[in-house]
């Protein structure tokens, strides 16, 4: 069953600080916008009705909680920018042996990665590093 926007996602879209979509992405998900999936981290994703006048479809997705373009499946991505036509639904989009389980983008966060000897982890300067010094 299709997921219909309503108020209570405009008053969301809105009131939030860092808000899911913008005005106009809702605006644009409710005219124009057909839903056609959802991934398994609640991410809605659409295509535009009509194509009028434009060379390609119009695909967007609606992200649930946080907009982090991490969030999105590599089947979902490919769909989004066009490389395959047919949307990956759970059937179609099984997960190969080798692949991990998604983690987060963590810059900025105390779980970011640093390598060893990073600043950040509380090491010094290496012992054969000598600071320039002008004349």
């Amino acid at each position: 069953m299709p997921y219909i926007l309503g108020l209570h996602d405009l008053v969301r879209c809105l009131k939030t600080e860092s808000p899911m979509m913008t005005f106009g992405t809702w605006l644009l998900t409710i005219f124009c916008g057909r839903f056609v999936g959802k991934d398994e981290f609640g991410n809605r994703y659409y295509r535009m009705n009509k194509r009028g006048n434009l060379r390609r479809e119009r695909r967007w997705v609606v992200y649930k909680g946080t907009v982090e373009g991490s969030k999105v499946p590599p089947m979902w991505h490919a769909w989004l920018s066009h490389t395959i036509t047919e949307p990956p639904f759970e059937k179609s989009a099984a997960r190969a042996a080798w692949q991990k389980e998604h983690v987060p983008n963590l810059t900025g966060t105390s779980g970011a990665y640093h390598p060893p000897g990073a600043i950040e982890k509380g090491a010094g300067a290496p012992e054969d590093y000598e600071a320039w010094r002008p004349n």
